[in-house]
């Protein structure tokens, strides 16, 4: 009889040691993981970083965030392009407005808004500034109408304020910081 308490005894430490080595808090469930974006850093047609910007897919479309640095101050007009291309000088290789549903320019444009028109960008007297946006019904990847399409998409930062009327691109002058927007 002494024998079968030292068994018992080990078999119920092995059956405490094993309870407390649940994976349940280990597993990372797929509602956990991070929903898919993108980033892009903002520069100058000198190459000088401006800031960056960042897009989430959400429920329901997308979610961007703009954070300007180095900027002039004032308001900016800020808009998503079709082609994920920034060579300087103008940064023109970024092509124009990204707009999926064949709209005019301008949240105040009847007509309009092009899927990448954004509010205007206020940027302060130390040169920054941001804003964040929600793109409803847009998606980064997949889909008719990708932000992310073969020749991807950048973020451009113009001279002047956006109208947020006149077609094509508001009357907010020329580029002056650009960032190509990549998944990751």
């Amino acid at each position: 009889m002494p024998l079968v308490r030292p068994a018992f005894s080990i078999a119920l430490s092995g059956l405490a040691l094993l309870a407390g080595c649940t994976t349940t808090g280990d597993i990372e469930s797929a509602a956990d993981a991070p929903a898919p974006g993108a980033r892009a850093t903002l520069y100058s047609p000198a190459g000088i970083a401006m800031g960056s910007a960042t897009i989430e897919q959400v429920s329901g479309g997308l979610k961007l965030s703009v954070n300007g640095m180095a900027l002039p101050p004032g308001t900016h007009g800020a808009h998503i392009h079709t082609t994920g291309k920034c060579d300087a000088p103008d940064f023109a290789s970024a092509g124009g407005h990204w707009n999926p549903s064949t709209k005019q320019h301008g949240t105040m444009n009847p007509m309009g808004p092009h899927g990448g028109d954004l509010p205007n960008l206020l940027i302060g007297t130390d040169g920054t500034g941001s804003l964040t946006i929600d793109l409803p019904g847009a998606a980064l990847t997949g889909g008719a109408n990708p932000l992310l399409d073969a020749d991807g998409a950048a973020l451009v930062i113009h001279a002047a304020a956006d109208d947020l009327k006149t077609d094509p691109s508001g009357n907010s002058g020329g580029r002056i910081a650009c960032g190509v927007l990549q998944a990751g």
